[in-house]
C-alpha cells in the first residue's frame, strides 16, 4: 500500500488555511519565501514530516495523554494525521 505524501503546495495551503490565510496572500507568499530558504526551518519541518510517517507507519501504541502532547507539540488535530 501506497501512503500519499503531501506536497509542497498541501503544506503551504494548510499553513495558509490555519492562519485563515488565501495561499496567494502576501503573508503566505512570505512564509513560502521563508521556507525556501531558511535551512533551520527546512531542517524542523523535516523532523515533523518524518515524525508523523514513523507515527502512521510503525503503528506506535502510546498512552492517550502522550498522544495529545505530540499533537499539540505539532500543533495537530488527530483529523489532519488520518
Amino acid at each position: 500500500m501506497h501512503e500519499h505524501k503531501a506536497t509542497c503546495k498541501e503544506v503551504m495551503s494548510h499553513i495558509c488555511d490555519s492562519l485563515g490565510e488565501d495561499i496567494n496572500s502576501s503573508k503566505c507568499v512570505e512564509i513560502k519565501q521563508h521556507l525556501d530558504e531558511c535551512e533551520n526551518c527546512k531542517k524542523y519541518f523535516n523532523s515533523v514530516e518524518n515524525t508523523i510517517e514513523f507515527y502512521k507507519l510503525y503503528n506506535v501504541e502510546i498512552s492517550e495523554d502522550a498522544h495529545k502532547r505530540l499533537l499539540d507539540c505539532l500543533d495537530l488535530s488527530d483529523d489532519e494525521i488520518k
